[in-house]
């Protein structure tokens, strides 16, 4: 069953209390990327990475930060920031607004093509 916007909160995401900025850890080491004061709850937004890299930025209802990578990889576009968040068996996605692929937001795994995945970040609000 799919449910739109009731993830748990996998290991990979922290949970969101206060005013702070959010941090992803890339490259062995924390970025801080905005204030979890820009992120809407079930919107996500883009964000760039010391090394210029894009990430997509989730909060979901709960207060949970998630990131995976921007870019879609079946079309290339830098889009997945835009999707649609939701759940499987308690699992959150997000599905790619142009193909409609869903990635699971804690492991960045493909839940149509298991061939496929964009790299997920653990995160941290501090």
């Amino acid at each position: 069953m799919t449910d739109v916007l009731t993830p748990n909160a996998p290991a990979a995401t922290t949970t969101a209390t206060g005013t702070a900025r959010v941090e992803v850890r890339t490259g062995g080491v924390w970025a801080a990327v905005c204030a979890v004061d820009h992120l809407v709850p079930g919107r996500g937004v883009a964000a760039l990475l010391p090394d210029g890299g894009q990430i997509a930025l989730f909060l979901d209802r709960t207060g949970t930060v998630h990131a995976i990578g921007n870019r879609d990889p079946f079309t290339g576009a830098y889009v997945l920031s835009r999707g649609l968040l939701g759940s499987v068996d308690g699992a959150p996605f997000v599905a790619s607004p142009l193909l409609k692929q869903r990635f699971d937001l804690a492991s960045g795994h493909c839940l149509d093509d298991d061939t496929v995945t964009v790299p997920a970040y653990a995160t941290r609000v501090r």
